[in-house]
C-alpha cells in the first residue's frame, strides 16, 4: 500500500510542475511516477493529482511504446488548446450552484431540502443530484467539493455559552492560589469524576493491536449488564508531583464519594508526600459530585478535614469552563488512551488499566470503593450551620476555606 506521505509527496510536486507542462507533459510525467510507484502507483498519483486513471494508463502507454520506437524527445503531438473533454461543471452550468445548495440549506433559503437532517455523504449528494436530473457520481462530488473549499471535518467543542463577568478574575485568583500554596511546599490537587463506564464485554472507542482477523469480540448493544453494573472513577491529580490517585466507585457519584477519595489519597500518597502539611488547596469543577452548590459535599470537606487534620481552601473554576481542571488533561486523558479498544470486562481490569497509565513521568494509583453511597441525603439548616466554613471576599461561593472542627457548633 502506497503511504499518505507518499501521495502527499506527489501531490506537493505536481503543484509546482503542473504550471510549467504542458497536457503531454503532464500525462507523461505522472505515468512515470506511477510505474516508479510500482504496484498501485496508478492509484495513487490519480488520488494525488485528480487525474484520470484511464489518462495515466494512457501515458503509460506512450511511454512504452515511445522506448519501441526510438521516438525523439522532440517529437510530441499536443492537443490543441481547450480541447479535450470537457468537464461536468462545464457540461452542465447548474450542477456546482445546485451542489452549494444542498450543502447548506439553511442559509440558502431551502428549509425544505431533502438533505437537510442527514448525513452530507458524496454518495447522498450525488443520489440527490442525480434525482434533480444531473449527471454526477460519487467521485466527481468529492473533486468538486474539494474545489468548493470543503473538506471532512468533526465539530469541534469551542463554544461555552455565556461568559460570567469574572471568569477571567477567578481564573487569577485561581492561579495565584496554586502558585502561594506551591511557594510554601503544601498540597495542591484537582478534582474530578470521570465518565462513568459499563463493566462487561461492551466495545470502547478505539484501537489497539492484534492478530489480522481477530478482533475482539463485543456485544452488539450497550445495554448495562445489572450483575456488573458500572464503573464510576472519581480522581485526584496532584498538580506539583504529577501523580494522582483514583477511586472506582460501584454505586453512585455523590459528594459522600468524592470526599472519601480524597480521604483516600490523604492517607494513601498525601500524607507520605507533605508529612508536614497543614493546609490544602483543592481546584474542582463547579458542577458535580464536588459541586460549589451542593451542601453535602461542604459537610464532606469538614469531615475530611476533621479526620486529616488540615485546613481545605477550595476554589471552583467558574461556570463553563470545566475542560480547564488540570486533571483533565493531565490525567483523565491518559487513562482513555491507555484503555482504548479494550473492553473492561470486569472491575479488576478497570483498575488495573487505570493504575498502569503512565504519561511523562505520570504515576498513578487505583483501588475498588466498594461502599454504598445513598442519593437523596439532605443537609438541614441547623447541620449545615455548625460547619466551620470561611467564604473569600471574593466570590465566596467559589472560593472559602473549611478548618477541622465545628468551632460554630
Amino acid at each position: 500500500m502506497i503511504s499518505a506521505e507518499a501521495i502527499h509527496a506527489i501531490s506537493k510536486k505536481f503543484k509546482t510542475l503542473r504550471t510549467e507542462l504542458d497536457e503531454r507533459g503532464r500525462r507523461i510525467w505522472a505515468a512515470t511516477e506511477a510505474t516508479a510507484l510500482g504496484y498501485g502507483g496508478v492509484a495513487a498519483v490519480a488520488r494525488a493529482t485528480e487525474m484520470a486513471t484511464s489518462t495515466i494508463h494512457i501515458g503509460i502507454a506512450e511511454v512504452r511504446a515511445g522506448r519501441r520506437r526510438g521516438r525523439p524527445a522532440g517529437e510530441r503531438r499536443v492537443r490543441r488548446a481547450g480541447g479535450g473533454r470537457k468537464t461536468l461543471a462545464e457540461q452542465d452550468p447548474e450542477l456546482v450552484p445546485a451542489l452549494d445548495r444542498l450543502l447548506d440549506p439553511a442559509t440558502r433559503g431551502d428549509p425544505q431540502s431533502p438533505l437537510r437532517w442527514t448525513s452530507k455523504s458524496t454518495r447522498k449528494l450525488a443520489d440527490e443530484l442525480s434525482r434533480q436530473g444531473h449527471s454526477v457520481d460519487h467521485v466527481t462530488i468529492h473533486r468538486l467539493l474539494g474545489a468548493m473549499g470543503y473538506s471532512l471535518q468533526a465539530p469541534r467543542k469551542t463554544v461555552e455559552g455565556k461568559q460570567h463577568p469574572d471568569r477571567d478574575a477567578q481564573f487569577c485568583h485561581i492561579s495565584e492560589s496554586v502558585r502561594g500554596f506551591q511557594l510554601r511546599a503544601l498540597p495542591v490537587i484537582s478534582v474530578d469524576s470521570k465518565k462513568k463506564e459499563n463493566i462487561g464485554d461492551f466495545a470502547n472507542k478505539g484501537r489497539e493491536y492484534h492478530p489480522a482477523g481477530e478482533p475482539p469480540r463485543v456485544r452488539v448493544h450497550d445495554f448495562i449488564d445489572k450483575d456488573l453494573g458500572k464503573a464510576i472513577p472519581f480522581g485526584v491529580y496532584d498538580l506539583t508531583r504529577n501523580n494522582g490517585w483514583v477511586s472506582v466507585g460501584i454505586d453512585h457519584d455523590t459528594s459522600e464519594f468524592a470526599a472519601a477519595t480524597i480521604l483516600q489519597w490523604w492517607r494513601r500518597m498525601g500524607s507520605r508526600a507533605y508529612p508536614d502539611a497543614s493546609e490544602l488547596l483543592i481546584t474542582a469543577d463547579g458542577g458535580g459530585s464536588n459541586s460549589s452548590r451542593t451542601r453535602l459535599w461542604k459537610v464532606g470537606l469538614q469531615r475530611l478535614a476533621d479526620a486529616t487534620g488540615l485546613t481545605i481552601t477550595v476554589c471552583h473554576f467558574p461556570p463553563g469552563t470545566s475542560k480547564w481542571n488540570k486533571i483533565e488533561h493531565r490525567m483523565f486523558c491518559h487513562i482513555t488512551e491507555n484503555w482504548r479498544g479494550r473492553p473492561l470486562v470486569d472491575r479488576a481490569t478497570v483498575v488495573s488499566l487505570i493504575a498502569n497509565t503512565t504519561k511523562r513521568g505520570l504515576s498513578i494509583r487505583a483501588d475498588l470503593d466498594e461502599t454504598n453511597y445513598p442519593t437523596g441525603i439532605r443537609v438541614t439548616d441547623d447541620e449545615f450551620a455548625t460547619l466551620n466554613i470561611e467564604r473569600n471576599a471574593f466570590h465566596g461561593e467559589w472560593n472559602y476555606r473549611v478548618a477541622p472542627g465545628n468551632t460554630k457548633s
